[in-house]
């Protein structure tokens, strides 16, 4: 098999060669295995178990050859995405949707970039990308190419049984272990998030007991009066080999949305990275373990969507016969809301009787209607357990904005399965946008900062085990991801495994919305999304405004919007800035 890599080397691929037989495997990105077990991947495709690839540690794009038929799949949270289209006879397939849209002259689907500004509980992507005529292998698929065969995909056979918490610990602590133990080995020099929470500090946790590291805090004056620097520094305290550096954002006058004023200066992403939106204090955090030469850098990302669980998980919980415990956590979910029981167990209960597909047609009905849509801008917390609808944000669509949301969800619900489960499906798309955003965060800090970041409990591993956990086990009512101090326990400080709280924080991005006002009003006015008659712009700048002013506002909407706006201005779709001919016999 011959590929080609842009960005890629060293111990970035991995081979298992034929060595005789009709069999190889190929692994691009961060694949952890032992050369042992690459031959083992290798062996065992060689009996037609493909699949015993995407069971190697790690987080990574796969190419596995088995005679003439070739299976291509990336990782179970689309940090490694497989794109492909058709041209006659050929298929090609890459990482990059927008290589293959240069490639084929697609322009970008204003449509999905709609859906997944306005609308919660839909998955935007799907089969699809966000350019027009490129297809999306779904993570947990496989692309299968084969001469005389259309491409197709099929799912990567993985865990699907159900084991309970007490299994899955010493599994979780094995796997995740071994992610944080061969990556470390793998860099002369590593560092680490190390915020306070949970998850970042295991990591740390974890690659400290193999060696010297270097453990990040990044605050400010809003974050300091939280729990978080409190927790990173009793950690710090009892981990010998870390070496903590605290970086106040307000002591190098960092701010959220800083940078964004010179396009040209602006990293490339595959997809929109609400990472621009902190290009600044990402600088500054990540600048200690550029200055002392780290090689790779660990982040806590995605550990909320694998040791935690949704809200609507208690309607799974419901479904799967746990009826008298899923009406204690409904009641519960009310309590800690301040809102009504009945109403809860009355949402819980449409939704319920009302399959994935119905509710889906029922919102691409609402949105592509002629009645006003005017969401609440506050939704009751009993909205947490319907399927799917509308956000605050969806009443900037104007009526051909609302056509295209529409005819993006009318799809969906026509692929929709019926037998989905609310939980399950949130959880699903949670961990996937994670996943494409912790890939825009890497490839924006190799580019600018050239340092890899990784995120080990995205690893395939590690999803496999935590989501083999019913989420009603991975979230238990006045208890914080029992999962992950059951599996940690011994490993990670105990004064951090008390921790019942998580700290979320809005401070300063008012602050960063007031400071880079200018710049932001510049590019929602010069939207063009706006100028493609989709979105109102004014209404988006009225709410921009309102967050300046402190004022309650849809924040996340607003940093979604710059950095779509963003996306769409820095693209590089044209076929030059991609692909070239190549000489004859180079070609050959």
């Amino acid at each position: 098999m011959r590929v080609w890599t842009v960005g890629y080397g060293g111990l970035d691929i991995r081979t298992g060669p034929a060595r005789g037989g009709s069999a190889e495997v190929v692994c691009v990105g961060s694949c952890l295995a032992t050369s042992k077990e690459l031959a083992e991947a290798r062996d065992a495709a060689e009996r037609g178990h493909w699949e015993y690839t995407a069971r190697l540690p790690g987080s990574f794009v796969a190419l596995v050859r088995h005679g003439a038929t070739a299976w291509v799949f990336g990782d179970r949270a689309g940090v490694h995405p497989v794109y492909w289209v058709a041209d006659g006879g050929l298929v090609w397939w890459s990482t990059s949707a927008m290589a293959l849209a240069a490639l084929h002259g697609k322009r970008p689907d204003h449509g999905r970039l709609l859906a997944v500004l306005t609308t919660r509980g839909v998955d935007h992507l799907g089969s699809k990308s966000l350019f027009s005529g490129i297809h999306r292998v779904p993570p947990g698929s496989a692309l299968v190419l084969s001469p005389g065969w259309p491409a197709r995909t099929v799912p990567v056979p993985g865990r699907t049984e159900a084991v309970a918490l007490a299994e899955a610990a010493p599994v979780l602590r094995e796997v995740l272990t071994t992610a944080v133990t061969r990556r470390a080995a793998s860099a002369v020099s590593l560092s680490a998030d190390l915020s306070g929470g949970l998850d970042s500090s295991t990591l740390a946790s974890l690659a400290a007991a193999r060696g010297s590291l270097l453990g990040i805090t990044y605050t400010d004056r809003h974050m300091a009066e939280s729990d978080d620097p409190i927790y990173a520094a009793r950690v710090a305290v009892e981990l010998p080999h870390l070496i903590h550096r605290i970086v106040h954002g307000g002591d190098q006058q960092v701010r959220h949305f800083d940078r964004l004023d010179n396009l040209d200066a602006l990293p490339i992403t595959d997809s929109p990275s609400l990472s621009l939106g902190l290009l600044g204090v990402k600088a500054a955090t990540l600048a200690p373990a550029v200055a002392a030469g780290s090689q790779l850098h660990l982040t806590g990302r995605g550990g909320d969507d694998v040791l935690d669980a949704m809200a609507p998980v208690l309607i799974d919980q419901y479904l799967a016969g746990h009826r008298a415990a899923a009406v204690g956590r409904a009641w519960f979910f009310a309590r800690s809301r301040r809102t009504s029981p009945h109403r809860v167990l009355a949402r819980a209960a449409r939704t319920c009787s009302e399959p994935y597909p119905k509710a889906l047609a029922g919102l691409a009905a609402l949105l592509g209607g002629t009645a006003a849509l005017a969401p609440p801008r506050r939704r009751p917390p009993s909205d947490l357990l319907a399927w799917c609808f509308p956000l605050a944000s969806a009443a900037w669509l104007t009526p051909a904005g609302r056509l295209a949301t529409a005819s993006v969800v009318a799809e969906q619900a026509e692929v929709a399965a019926s037998s989905e489960r609310p939980g399950r499906l949130h959880e699903r798309i949670s961990l996937e946008r994670m996943g494409e955003e912790h890939a825009t965060y890497d490839q924006i800090s190799r580019r600018l900062w050239s340092l890899p970041v990784h995120a080990p409990f995205l690893d395939n591993a590690v999803v496999d085990v935590c989501h083999a956990v019913p989420g009603w086990q991975r979230s238990v009512p006045g208890d914080y991801k029992p999962l992950g101090r059951a599996a940690f326990a011994g490993v990670v400080p105990a004064t951090l495994l008390q921790r019942r709280t998580k700290t979320h924080h809005t401070g300063g991005v008012h602050d960063g919305l007031r400071y880079n006002l200018p710049v932001l009003q510049q590019i929602l006015t010069g939207s063009q999304l706006a100028q493609a008659g989709l979105i109102d712009s004014d209404q988006a700048v009225a709410e921009l405004n309102s967050g300046a002013r402190g004022e309650p506002a849809f924040l996340y909407a607003v940093h979604l919007l710059v950095v779509i706006e963003l996306w769409l201005r820095t693209l590089r779709i044209s076929r030059e800035q991609w692909w070239e001919l190549a000489p004859v016999k180079e070609a050959a």
